[in-house]
């Protein structure tokens, strides 16, 4: 029995959903918290880099910037690279970037070094890990995808719980020099997470591959960054309302503290509330993903997402009318909740619109176009402070602009749902559900009945075509192999 590595998830091979699959949800989970966490954790070195390069915190403030922009905004490479590469490669080589940015930067003399190391070389390692562990995790998940999602998303909360106390004493034990080289020195861990990333091994007889291979060799090449997403109008919407949503989804997280401390709270007081927050989005997140893959909601994943970034605009609105710390703290468990929400389903809806073969282009696509939304939100929030002088406002003006998106999506998928029904080829294209999957398996199941009784009668192993059904192999070690079979 052959086999061929398939990293560019074709169509037809059905998902592990579980085995090695798990492994790859692990590294995920790491990859995510790294991301998300790290911009806002390597926060806590500021005061000492203001002091050792006779530099303002606005100047620091860009490091963070700058790291995110990178995350953002370096989609569409990442969607090159791996289409070209493989998720593995690229991985492990944004390991190896992230790592050497934050070891250059701990001999940086100067601000624009830090620019150029912690944020552009760090800032690309992490987008280079990043996109790719998605790509894998949609390709290894189908049945059990939304869970998966929601527990690879829930890493971004518990690693800024860790890294953000983990950076304070690092700062106090050996210095922001030495505080960078342990932590480039952690990031190296992107690279074992990388590892973990191991394609899929279609089985199949040696007939079988020497059909494949002429058949490859007829085939036009893969795009490296396919742009025919564009002509679907359910990415389009998403598109859309995606960047209008980050305008004000970030900043809450932003403002929350100093809005506290404008209140008269003391700082370690007003601090507590971003801890409320990020331990309320460590267990919504999961939770998500889970009611999100429940049977009677799947199909209708687009609104829940809908009603998550309602959830999310209506509690900054409400939120801004808090005059005391009780409404702070209340306002922070609501918001933690709606951030989870929305954190986890993001990416799956995103996943549902385009499926498995775009998924790498189109994820690229939609982190550019929401990059300029996130250099821009924050930044106009802080003029609006500036020119009011009242947190309210702030919060008014997030909480509109993430209310506004979620208008977006809903009617926009409404009236694309409606034009699909009477477009019989869209109806093709919506076929990816559970029940019908299941029964695709069923008669997948009688053909080979039938082709196991006529294969009794000739003496011979009867085989299934390979538009019926391909085998998937996962080498787990020496002597150990799993099978799962569509």
């Amino acid at each position: 029995m052959g086999g061929a590595v398939v990293d560019d998830g074709p169509p037809g091979v059905k998902a592990p959903d579980g085995g090695w699959g798990w492994a790859v949800l692990a590294g995920c989970f790491i990859i995510t918290g790294f991301s998300y966490a790290f911009p806002k954790a390597v926060s806590v070195f500021f005061k000492e880099l203001i002091r050792e390069f006779d530099v303002g915190y606005s100047d620091t403030a860009w490091i963070s910037s700058i790291l995110l922009a990178m995350l953002y905004g370096t989609g569409p490479l990442c969607s090159v690279l791996v289409n070209r590469f493989g998720c593995r490669p690229v991985m492990m080589v944004g390991g190896l970037f992230a790592s050497l940015g934050m070891i250059l930067a701990s001999f940086a003399t100067s601000i624009m070094h830090i620019y150029l190391c912690t944020g552009v070389i760090t800032g690309l390692g992490l987008a280079l890990n990043f996109q790719p562990s998605l790509i894998m995790l949609n390709r290894y998940f189908s049945e059990k995808r939304p869970l998966a999602n929601g527990l690879a998303a829930a890493g971004s909360p518990v690693a800024l719980c860790c890294l953000s106390p983990l950076g304070q004493i690092l700062q106090y034990q050996y210095g922001w020099r030495g505080g960078f080289l342990i932590l480039g020195g952690m990031l190296l861990n992107c690279c074992a997470c990388g590892a973990l990333m191991r394609p899929l091994l279609l089985l199949r007889k040696p007939q079988e591959l020497d059909a494949s291979v002429e058949g490859k060799k007829a085939q036009p090449k893969k795009k490296l960054l396919d742009f025919s997403v564009f002509k679907d109008r359910g990415f389009v919407i998403y598109a859309i309302a995606a960047s209008v949503m980050v305008l004000g989804l970030f900043v809450p997280p932003v403002f929350v503290v100093n809005y506290a401390k404008g209140l008269g709270y003391e700082d370690t007081k007003s601090a507590l509330l971003l801890t409320i927050l990020g331990f309320v989005d460590m267990f919504a997140r999961p939770l998500s993903g889970l009611i999100a893959g429940m049977k009677c909601v799947r199909p209708r994943g687009v609104y829940l997402f809908s009603f998550a970034i309602i959830f999310n605009g209506c509690t900054d609105i409400i939120g801004s009318q808090a005059n005391d710390y009780v409404g702070l703290v209340i306002f922070c468990i609501f918001f933690g909740m709606s951030y989870g929400m929305v954190g986890a389903l993001q990416f799956e809806v995103l996943m549902a619109i385009v499926g498995t073969e775009k998924f790498s282009s189109a994820i690229g696509l939609v982190l550019l176009i929401e990059a300029i939304a996130v250099l821009v939100g924050p930044p106009g929030a802080g003029l609006l402070l500036d020119a009011t002088h009242q947190y309210m406002y702030v919060f008014l003006l997030a909480g509109c602009e993430v209310t506004l998106s979620a208008f977006v999506i809903t009617l926009g998928n409404i009236l694309c749902m409606r034009r699909k029904q009477e477009d019989p080829e869209a109806m093709m294209e919506m076929d990816e559900t559970a029940a019908e999957k299941e029964g695709l398996n069923c008669r997948v199941e009688g053909d080979e009945d039938d082709e196991g009784k006529e294969g009794k009668e000739k003496g011979k192993v009867s085989t299934v075509t390979a538009g019926e059904e391909m085998v998937v192999k996962e080498m787990g070690g020496e002597g150990r192999e799993e099978n799962t079979s569509l």
